[in-house]
């Protein structure tokens, strides 16, 4: 009964470096990644987990890297085709998605428990996070999950992988209360290559010999009972291998005809990581003063105003794949990851709030000796300084407007831990203690282009002082429009409002008189630039 096995089979989506389109198996796909410019699909979940899960064939397949030396002569030579294929022959049996024995990332004696006689087979679409109606019916997918059909094997082998590395904890099922994925809510962080291969290299971060021997990947695990899932079961995670492939969920697919459509599935707890604290290679991290260690997450606000966290400095907080993709390229300026791809969702509790994916240039400066991660955050934090002085004056010129120099106001507060907007709020548009008014949100949007544009000057060959001095001019006009808009909103014409904007412009003003004094002492190194 065995079918459709992930070896050979095409089902990981990718685009070659001429610009077409296809499906590959999992030997195809590592044999060819030169071949390849990235994996392609339109959820970043599949995405990302994808890229773990090959890194994970990997690392057991090439039984490293251990070391720099040795990364560095993979990257040299590529991947070793005759490893990779003795690998798979090796544990052909263990990639069927259909099995009697080992059905791939499932539990071969999973049946779902019975209600009137009759076995509760859950849909497909609760493997997928753009269908699951469970815990984020999307916008626009009209599925009926009572009535969904069946789907691809291919596209289905995708999700289960999106759906162990990013299942929201948080409902009972047949076994027990269900958890999180260890790196469920994360920023994940791929350096890209010219290629494939090049991607893959860099996330292949070197790991202790020793526990490389017990870094076990779920396909190479005697699958655990139900008796087992049932209890509750919980372990570390002992590697990378091991952290990529972890069984979140229990899950088991019911077989309808040959296996080349799957409809139904039983669906339940998986296994608990008492290890989350372990550093995953694709993460940054940040120190918090009450939670301590934390990986980076998506936030309502834009990822690229915590840039700098994706980037290497002395407290090793930066995700590992940066630091290894700088190492390996060092002597190779070619090769040099000219973009880094972000990845993940954002959640409130169980419920998913939005995925994403984005790009940026990744400064070339990297392969240097100098320390971008802090040149980056005092570039931000001059933009926040300016964004500051602009919700100030807005603030101020709202009060006087309102109040008319005689009216008491309400003032912000928090009930029941929840956060009460008071007039001024409401006035200047801050709907919720996160939320940003309108107008500084276009301030973000508009300096998000010119940040962009700043990491592509980023070269070894151009100084901080111009480069800083061109990011000066661009917040100094962009809060200067900003005001001007502010400005024209508000006054109409209306004589009691132009005089609240004059009084409440003092931060303003002040603000862009330091811009262009600074920028007046970087002009020499613009120029020369």
């Amino acid at each position: 009964m065995s079918r459709f096995n992930l070896i050979d089979e095409k089902w990981i989506p990718v685009r070659f470096l001429d610009g077409s389109h296809g499906e590959l198996g999992i030997q195809d796909a590592l044999l060819r990644a030169k071949e390849i410019a990235v994996i392609v699909d339109p959820s970043p979940l599949v995405v990302a987990s994808l890229h773990r899960f090959l890194l994970a064939v990997l690392y057991r397949a090439l039984e490293g890297p251990t070391d720099i030396d040795q990364a560095k002569k993979l990257f040299r030579d590529g991947l070793p085709s005759e490893n990779i294929r003795t690998y798979l022959e090796k544990w052909r049996d263990r990639f069927w998605l259909f099995h009697e024995k080992f059905p791939f990332y499932q539990v071969p004696d999973y049946e779902p428990k019975e209600k009137n006689g009759a076995k509760q087979w859950r849909s497909w679409s609760v493997l997928a996070a753009e269908h699951n109606a469970d815990n984020a019916k999307v916008l626009f997918d009209h599925l009926d999950v009572t009535k969904s059909g069946s789907v691809p094997s291919s596209r289905v082998a995708c999700w289960i992988l999106a759906c162990q590395t990013f299942a929201l904890g948080g409902g009972r099922s047949d076994f027990q209360y269900t958890k999180s994925s260890p790196s469920a809510t994360a920023v994940m962080v791929l350096p890209l290559g010219r290629n494939l291969q090049d991607t893959l290299a860099f996330a292949l971060v070197p790991q202790n010999r020793e526990v490389l021997k017990n870094d076990i990947p779920i396909w190479e695990r005697t699958p655990e009972k139900v008796a087992t899932l049932q209890k509750g079961t919980e372990r570390a995670a002992l590697g990378w291998a091991d952290l990529y492939s972890w069984r979140t969920r229990s899950i088991k697919l019911h077989l309808q005809g040959n296996g080349e459509t799957v409809g139904e599935i039983a669906f339940a707890s998986g296994v608990g990581c008492s290890s989350e604290s372990h550093a995953d290679p694709m993460l940054g991290y940040k120190i918090s003063e009450k939670k301590g260690k934390q990986y980076v997450r998506f936030r309502e606000r834009g990822l690229w105003r915590d840039f700098d966290s994706l980037l290497p400095d002395n407290g090793n907080l930066a995700p590992k794949v940066i630091e290894h993709a700088t190492a390996l390229t060092k002597s190779n300026r070619d090769r040099f990851p000219r973009s880094v791809m972000v990845l993940g969702q954002a959640n409130d509790q169980a419920k998913i709030e939005y995925w994403r994916m984005e790009r940026f240039a990744l400064p070339e400066a990297l392969a240097g000796d100098r320390f971008i991660r802090t040149e980056i955050r005092q570039l931000l934090a001059e933009a926040e300084q300016a964004e500051w002085a602009l919700e100030k004056a807005m603030k101020v010129a709202a009060r006087f407007i309102i109040a008319k120099g005689e009216r008491n106001l309400q003032q912000d507060k928090w009930n029941a831990g929840r956060w009460i907007p008071g007039d001024v709020s409401k006035f200047i548009g801050k709907s919720s203690f996160e939320a940003v008014p309108v107008l500084v949100a276009n301030y973000w949007s508009v300096l998000e282009a010119c940040f962009h544009e700043i990491l592509g000057e980023y070269t070894l060959d151009r100084d901080f002082e111009s480069i800083r001095g061109q990011w000066l001019q661009s917040v100094r006009d962009i809060l200067n429009r900003a005001w001007e808009q502010y400005r024209i909103s508000v006054s109409m014409g209306d004589a009691w409002a132009i005089r609240a904007l004059v009084k409440a412009e003092g931060p303003i003003l002040a603000k862009l008189k330091e811009l262009d004094e600074e920028i007046l002492k970087l002009t020499p190194a613009m120029e020369g630039a």
